[in-house]
C-alpha cells in the first residue's frame, strides 16, 4: 500500500496531542474529586460512567481521529486498470473572410458582410469539439482569432469585424490563404479545414503559388465565393444620409466587383476540397456545412486503457464515522444511566 499525500502524517502529531490531553483531563479530575469525595462515596453522591467507559470513549475518539489522518493520505494500491473514452478534438477549421469594401454591397440582406457574419456564428453554433479561428482578409490578411474552443471569445472576435478590420483595400487571396496556413500551428491528427468566403477576384497575390504549403501541412480549402464571375456593382446605403448609391473608384469610375470563381475552383480542388458558388443569394452555410463539411469530420471515440490506482480511503472515513458514533452511543448511554439512577 502507498499513500498519495503522505504529508499529512504529522496529523498524528495532533492525534496524540488531543488524545494525552483528554487523558491527562480525565485523570486529573478523578484526582481533584478524590480530594473532596471518598472513594466509598463517590458511588452514592456522583453519577458518573465507569471508569473504563470512559478511557474506551477517549480510545474511540483517537481512532476516530487517526482513521481521519490516514483517509487524508489517500491509501492506494499501485495495480489497476480502467479504460477511459471520450470525444476527441475532432477538428481544426480556420476561417478566412474577405472584408473588401465590395462586402457591403446589399444584394444580401443586410449586406453581404453582416450576412456572412450571421451565417459563421450559427456554423460555430453547431460545433462541438472543434476548434475554430478567424482570419479577415482585403488587401492584406491578419489573424483575428487563433485556433481556439472558446466559441464565446470567437464570438467575440467576430462581432467587431467590419471593413475596418484590414487597413488596406483590394482582395489578395493569397495571402489570406498564407496566413491561414501558417495559423494552423504544428501539424496535428486532426481534419485541417479552412474557410474561404469570399466575392472578388484576386490581385495579384499568387494564391496558387501559396497551395504548396497549405497542401504540406494537409489543409483542404472549402471556397465560398458569392457575387457574380460577369461582374456587377456594389452599391450600398448611406449611413448618414439614407441614399442608396454606388461606389466608386479614386477617379470616379463605377466599381465592378467580379468572382474569381476558376481561381476558387482550383484552390479547392488542389487540396481536395470543395468549391461552393453561392452566386449573390444568401449564404447558406447550415447546409453547406451539412453537405461538404460534417462528411469530411466525423466523430471519433477513442478509448484508452491507463493505469489507475485503486483508492481505499473511503474505508478509513468509514471506520472514522463508526468509530465517532460508538462514542457518542457510550455518552448517550451514561446520560441514560444517570436519568434512571435520580429517578
Amino acid at each position: 500500500m502507498i499513500f498519495a499525500e503522505p504529508i499529512y502524517v504529522h496529523g498524528f502529531w495532533v492525534v496524540a496531542l488531543i488524545v494525552v490531553s483528554l487523558v491527562l483531563l480525565e485523570t486529573r479530575f478523578a484526582s481533584r474529586l478524590g480530594r473532596f469525595i471518598s472513594s466509598s462515596m463517590q458511588p452514592r453522591l456522583v453519577t458518573r460512567q465507569g471508569r473504563v467507559t470512559r478511557f474506551v470513549r477517549i480510545l474511540l475518539i483517537g481512532a476516530c481521529l487517526s482513521l481521519s489522518v490516514f483517509a487524508l493520505m489517500r491509501p492506494q494500491a499501485p495495480a489497476g486498470v480502467e479504460t477511459v473514452s471520450g470525444n476527441r478534438v475532432r477538428a481544426d477549421i480556420m476561417i478566412a473572410i474577405d472584408v473588401s469594401r465590395s462586402m457591403l454591397a446589399e444584394d444580401a440582406s443586410p449586406n453581404r458582410l453582416a450576412r456572412a457574419k450571421a451565417e459563421i456564428s450559427e456554423f460555430v453554433d453547431r460545433l462541438v469539439g472543434h476548434r475554430v479561428g478567424l482570419v479577415a482578409f482585403a488587401g492584406r490578411a491578419a489573424v483575428l482569432s487563433p485556433l481556439t474552443s472558446d466559441y464565446g471569445y470567437f464570438r467575440l472576435v467576430l462581432r467587431e469585424v467590419d471593413t475596418e478590420s484590414v487597413a488596406r483595400g483590394g482582395t489578395r487571396i493569397g495571402d489570406a490563404v498564407r496566413r491561414a496556413t501558417r495559423a494552423f500551428g504544428p501539424a496535428r491528427n486532426v481534419p485541417r479545414i479552412l474557410l474561404l468566403i469570399t466575392d472578388g477576384e484576386d490581385h495579384d497575390s499568387f494564391p496558387k503559388d501559396a497551395l504548396d504549403e497549405t497542401i504540406a501541412a494537409g489543409i483542404r480549402v472549402i471556397a465560398i465565393g458569392f457575387g457574380s464571375e460577369s461582374g456587377s456593382t456594389i452599391t450600398v446605403t448611406d449611413p448618414e444620409t439614407g441614399v442608396r448609391r454606388q461606389i466608386r473608384d479614386g477617379a470616379g469610375n463605377v466599381v465592378i466587383s467580379r468572382l474569381d470563381g476558376e481561381l476558387l475552383r482550383e484552390l479547392a480542388l488542389a487540396t481536395e476540397g470543395i468549391y461552393i458558388p453561392a452566386g449573390t443569394s444568401i449564404i447558406d452555410l447550415d447546409s453547406i456545412v451539412a453537405e461538404h463539411i460534417d462528411p469530411l469530420i466525423q466523430d471519433s471515440m477513442i478509448k484508452m486503457t491507463r493505469k489507475s490506482p485503486i483508492e481505499f480511503f473511503q474505508w478509513f472515513v468509514l471506520g472514522a464515522l463508526a468509530c465517532f458514533l460508538v462514542a457518542v452511543w457510550l455518552g448517550q448511554i451514561g446520560s441514560y444511566t444517570r436519568g434512571v439512577r435520580r429517578v
